[in-house]
C-alpha cells in the first residue's frame, strides 16, 4: 500500500471540519479553480512514488525502453530537493554508456511533461552534458530551456543560453530563441522583450548576422500572446532591416486570427496582398480556422473552394480544421462526409483527423459513435493521444456519469498513459466534485508512480476534497509528496492545512510543512499565489 494511503489514524471527524475561515479558504480555491478552466476546455487542435532499487549501483540502460526512462524520471522528481545533490544519485544509476542522445532526449521529455521541478532538469542535462559519450542534441537543450522558462527562471535560463553559447554553439537554433522570447513575451514586457532580442544578437548567437527567419521569431513571440499591437509596432519598425517574406506575413495573420478579431484578420490579409505577397496553404488554413472557431462554417467551405480554384492544394490540416468547424456548429454528418474525404484526397488519416471527428460527435451528444470512433483507431493502430483521452472524458461526464468515467478511467490506466494537466485538473475535479476521492487519491499515486509532479489545481481540489472529509494525514502527505519533489503549493491550500492541523494541535507536521517551504524558497523564489509558510512554525533543527 502506497504512503499516503496507509495512514488512516490521522482522520478527524467531519463534524469538527470547516469552520468559517476554512470555509472561507475552501471557497478561495473554488474561485481559483474556476478562473483556471480554460485548463479544461474542449480542445480544437492536437498541439510525460518512490523507486526503491536494492542497490545503488548502475544498471544497464537503452535509450528507447519506455520503463527504463520512466525509472530514471522517478528518481529525479523523487530525489530530496535542495537537502542533497542530484548528480551524484545520477551517477550511482546511469553509466556513461547510456546517455546516448535519444535517451537524454526522451528523459528531458518526460521531465517536461511531468512538470517536474525545472531545477533538476537542469542539473540533469548538465549531467548528461558532462559525461555522456554521445553529442547531445538541440532538442535535449531546447527542452531544458522550455522546462526553466515555462516556470518563469529566466536568470537560470540566460545563464544556459550563455553557456552553451559558449561552449557548443551548435545547439542554438531559432526554436531555442523561440522558446525563451515566447516566455518572455508572455510574462514580461515589450521592452523586455526587444531587449531578449537584442541580447540574443549581439551576446548569445555570437558570430550569427541575424536576417528575416530571426525576425520572424520575434514577432512570432508577441503574435503567439496575441499582443498584434507590439506585433505591428516591431514590424513596423524594423521591416527595412528585415525584408519581410511570405512567412513574416502569415505569423502576422495568424496572430490577428487568434485574437479571434475576424475583421482585422481579413484587413490584414488584403494588406498582405496589396504588398505583393502570394497566399499559401498555411494562410487558407489560418483564414478557415477563424470562420470555423465563430461558427461560421458556410465561409470555411467557401474559403476552401476559393482556395482550390486558386491552385492552392488544401492540406490535411485544412480538412481536420473544417471538421472540427462542423462539430462546432453540431452537424455531425458533414464531419462524417468531410472525414471520409480525407482518404479520397490521398491523405492519410491520423489522430488529429480522429480527435476532430470525436468531437463532433461529442458536441452532438453521440458519444457512443465517438467511443466506436476510438476502437476504430485502435484497430488501426492509431494510437489515443490526450485530446482523444480529453474529448471522451468530457463526452461521458455528461451522458453516463460516474461509471463511464470509471470505465474509459480504467481503459487508459490498462494502456498506461498518462494524461496531460488539463486532463489530470479535469479528471481531479470530477472526482472530488462526485464524491469519489478514492478515484481521487487513485489518480495520484498513477501519476506519481509514472514518476511526474501532478499540477498545482489538482492538488489544491484533492486537498479541499480530503480536507472536508475528514482525511487530513492524506491530505499533509500528498502535500508533502509535492514539497519534496521540488515544486510549491498554493497558499490557499497551505492555509486550509494549517488552520486543521492547528485544530487539531498536530504542530510537529506544520513544522514539517514550513521546513520544506523554506527550503524550496531558497532555490526557487515563490511566485504569486505560493505559499510563504509561517514564521512562527519554524523546525529550527
Amino acid at each position: 500500500m502506497s504512503a499516503v494511503g496507509s495512514h488512516r489514524s490521522f482522520e478527524i471527524p467531519v463534524g469538527l471540519l470547516l469552520p468559517l475561515n476554512i470555509l472561507d479558504w475552501r471557497m478561495l480555491l473554488l474561485r481559483k479553480l474556476k478562473r483556471s478552466d480554460k485548463l479544461i476546455q474542449l480542445p480544437y487542435q492536437n498541439l510525460y512514488c518512490s523507486v526503491a532499487f536494492k542497490s545503488p549501483c548502475q544498471f544497464p540502460l537503452s535509450s528507447g525502453n519506455t520503463i527504463e526512462i520512466e525509472q530514471i524520471v522517478r528518481i529525479i522528481n523523487d530525489h530530496p530537493f535542495p537537502d542533497r545533490a542530484l548528480q551524484p544519485t545520477l551517477l550511482q544509476y546511469i553509466p556513461p554508456a547510456s546517455l546516448t542522445t535519444t535517451f537524454v532526449e526522451n528523459v528531458l521529455g518526460r521531465l517536461f511533461a511531468a512538470h517536474s521541478n525545472g531545477l533538476k532538469a537542469l542539473e540533469f542535462f548538465k549531467f548528461s552534458l558532462h559525461h555522456s559519450q554521445f553529442r547531445l542534441s538541440s532538442d535535449a537543450f531546447e527542452k531544458t530551456l522550455h522546462i526553466l522558462s515555462r516556470m518563469r527562471y529566466f536568470d537560470k535560463a540566460w545563464d544556459l543560453m550563455v553557456e552553451i553559447g559558449q561552449t557548443h554553439p551548435s545547439l542554438l537554433t531559432l526554436k531555442s530563441m523561440s522558446i525563451m522570447l515566447n516566455r518572455i513575451a508572455k510574462f514580461n514586457s515589450y521592452e523586455d522583450t526587444l531587449e531578449a532580442f537584442e541580447k540574443m544578437e549581439h551576446e548569445i548567437f555570437v558570430g550569427m548576422k541575424f536576417g528575416t527567419e530571426e525576425f520572424n521569431v520575434l514577432l512570432r513571440a508577441f503574435s503567439t500572446q496575441r499582443e498584434m499591437k507590439e506585433a505591428r509596432s516591431v514590424f513596423n519598425k524594423m521591416h527595412s532591416r528585415f525584408p519581410p517574406n511570405t512567412k513574416t506575413m502569415n505569423i502576422l495573420l495568424l496572430g490577428f486570427k487568434e485574437t479571434g478579431d475576424i475583421t482585422s484578420m481579413e484587413l490584414f490579409y488584403h494588406e498582405m496582398v496589396r504588398r505583393g505577397f502570394e497566399p499559401n496553404t498555411f494562410t487558407y488554413n489560418a483564414r478557415i480556422d477563424a470562420y470555423c472557431k465563430k461558427g461560421c462554417l458556410g465561409d470555411g467551405l467557401r474559403l476552401l473552394e476559393e482556395m482550390e480554384r486558386a491552385n492552392c492544394l488544401p492540406s490535411l490540416e485544412t480538412i481536420t480544421t473544417l471538421i472540427h468547424g462542423a462539430g462546432i456548429v453540431r452537424n455531425p454528418l458533414k464531419a462524417k462526409q468531410l472525414f471520409d474525404e480525407i482518404p479520397k484526397r490521398n491523405f492519410q488519416l491520423d489522430v488529429g483527423a480522429y480527435n476532430a471527428l470525436m468531437s463532433a460527435y461529442i458536441r452532438s451528444r453521440e458519444v457512443k459513435s465517438a467511443m466506436d470512433l476510438m476502437v476504430e483507431m485502435e484497430e488501426k493502430n492509431i494510437r489515443p493521444d490526450n485530446v482523444t483521452y480529453h474529448t471522451m472524458f468530457l463526452g461521458v461526464m455528461k451522458s453516463t456519469g460516474v461509471e463511464g468515467v470509471c470505465e474509459l478511467y480504467d481503459r487508459m490506466i490498462e494502456r498506461d498513459f498518462v494524461p496531460k494537466a488539463r486532463t489530470v485538473v479535469m479528471l481531479m475535479k470530477f472526482f472530488c466534485v462526485s464524491g469519489r476521492l478514492d478515484l481521487g487519491m487513485n489518480l495520484w499515486h498513477y501519476l506519481v508512480e509514472k514518476g511526474c509532479c501532478p499540477h498545482g489545481h489538482a492538488l489544491d481540489l484533492l486537498i479541499t476534497g480530503l480536507c472536508s472529509r475528514g482525511r487530513l494525514q492524506e491530505a499533509f502527505e500528498c502535500s508533502k509528496q509535492m514539497l519534496e519533489r521540488g515544486k510549491h503549493i498554493s497558499d490557499a491550500s497551505y492555509r486550509m492545512l494549517e488552520s486543521l492541523l492547528l485544530q487539531v494541535n498536530s504542530t510537529d507536521k506544520l513544522r514539517e510543512l514550513n521546513r520544506l517551504i523554506r527550503k524550496l524558497q531558497s532555490v526557487l523564489p515563490p511566485s504569486r499565489g505560493h505559499a510563504i509558510g509561517n514564521p512562527a512554525f519554524v523546525d529550527v533543527r
